[in-house]
């Protein structure tokens, strides 16, 4: 990453001299001959370090320090100082400057001052960005939906979340199953505490023990070294096990013993290791037709199922389709430049109107294709997956030429509000028109005794 430094200070020869020496260690520098101008150039943002003389006209150093740590905190801020006002730079210290450098500028000290700010500065960041994420994580903001059955789950996770319960989140795949995990972690006493999230169907038998619960140096062929387990890992955290359903009879009885006993030998070991870890699973498949089949222990299943959540399909919550339908527009066309300002009114229907087999994961998918694939900044019908758009095809309506344009807008609402099973509000937003015109377009049309 290439750092923005600007260089502040009255005497010409002292700035570019400075400035020429931060851009041989890589640095982009803006020069500055005064706290106006310099704050100017802060203001239009990308500076990540600003380096000040404190005796300037117009706008003085120590001004200019207190404008920016007060519009920009956490941005480090420099101060160069003659040997006679060091303690005015001592001052500048307490009101907010990282720190102090004497003239004439010790240019070893320099480099090593400047690197130890912007560490700072990016450790500052980091940390800042880690405790917005857990913040959003706890507000459920990663979780998208109106639906009475989605409504029903946040209150469910809000009341399970901080009790150390065992959680069993069934569905099927692509429903969001991770968020729910997430979100009982992120809103539990627990949240400062590891999360440690493993896939059960992509390891081998073999190796996802080890992952689980580590193994000795030499316990098996390429064991070159011991190694902790996961278990071993969320210790006073939590553990979130995805597909448990395909974990084998033997790890079964493994996972039943830490669950039961909070207990664990590493592969290879004979340490007996005790941890505090609190179990979230998920599966997509019916865990009591794999007991009926012999697949499952049953005795872990109820180990797990202490509380179960389940997450219903798309296709059983269509409140929400419009709600993920624009956030994923958002975000994918953020995260792939495109300028994507909506969606036409044929590919809106269409999307509101598929089955969603993949549920909440196609749907992204398909939003962020049609995005990438958007020739202007509305995305069209043509733009969406052809296997979408032929499923569709059955929900067109045929309007004969020549047709009077007030018997095919008639036509157009009756057929909108009878796929939509009478639903007003989608029915007004599939076709772009507001609540109140469309409650005003049924009544001139006569259409609301036909649809009763």
């Amino acid at each position: 990453m290439k750092y923005n430094i600007i260089v502040v200070d009255d005497e010409k020869n002292i700035r570019e001299g400075l400035g020429r020496f931060l851009e041989m260690d890589g640095y982009k520098v803006f020069l500055a001959a005064d706290g106006k101008e310099a704050l100017d150039i802060i203001n239009r943002g990308d500076i990540d370090l600003v380096l000040t003389d404190l005796k300037m006209p117009n706008l003085s150093g120590e001004e200019l320090l207190k404008q920016t740590t007060s519009s920009y905190p956490g941005l480090p801020v420099i101060i160069l100082t003659g040997h006679g006002t060091i303690e005015n730079a001592v001052a500048a210290m307490r009101d907010g400057a990282y720190d102090y450098l004497t003239k004439p500028v010790n240019m070893d000290r320099l480099p090593l001052l400047v690197k130890r700010a912007l560490s700072n500065r990016e450790l500052m960041l980091q940390h800042r960005a880690l405790q917005e994420e857990l913040q959003k994580k706890s507000q459920f903001s990663n979780i998208i939906g109106k639906s009475d059955l989605m409504k029903k789950i946040f209150e469910k996770v809000k009341q399970v979340a901080p009790t150390k319960a065992s959680v069993l989140i069934t569905g099927e795949s692509g429903v969001g199953k991770e968020m729910i995990a997430d979100a009982l972690h992120y809103n539990s006493p627990r949240k400062g505490k590891p999360f440690i999230k493993v896939h059960c169907a992509a390891l081998t038998e073999t190796l996802l023990e080890s992952e689980l619960f580590g193994h000795e140096r030499g316990a098996f062929t390429g064991a070159f070294a011991r190694k902790r387990g996961r278990f071993e890992l969320a210790h006073t955290g939590t553990i979130f096990l995805d597909e448990i359903g395909d974990i084998s009879q033997s790890l079964q009885i493994k996972l039943l013993r830490v669950l039961q006993d909070k207990t664990f030998e590493r592969v290879g070991g004979e340490d007996t290791l005790e941890v505090d870890v609190r179990v979230i699973a998920a599966t997509n498949r019916d865990l009591k037709e794999e007991i009926s089949n012999g697949n499952f222990r049953e005795d872990l299943y109820y180990r797990l199922n202490v509380i179960n959540i389940h997450i219903p399909p798309l296709r059983a919550r269509t409140d929400d389709i419009p709600l993920l339908v624009a956030a994923f527009l958002k975000e994918t066309s953020v995260e792939n430049d495109k300028n994507i300002e909506g969606i036409d009114p044929k590919a809106r229907m269409t999307l509101y109107n598929y089955s969603w087999p993949g549920n909440v994961r196609e749907l992204r998918n398909c939003i962020e294709s049609a995005v990438v694939m958007a020739k202007g900044s509305i995305i069209t019908l043509d733009d969406l997956p052809p296997d979408i758009r032929t499923d569709s095809e059955a929900n067109y309506i045929k309007l004969s030429t020549g047709i009077r344009l007030a018997e095919g807008e008639k036509e157009i609402i009756r057929s909108t509000l009878n796929q939509q099973k009478g639903n007003k509000t989608k029915t007004a937003e599939i076709l772009g028109i507001g609540r109140k015109t469309l409650h005003r377009k049924i009544s001139e049309y006569g259409l609301k005794e036909s649809l009763l």
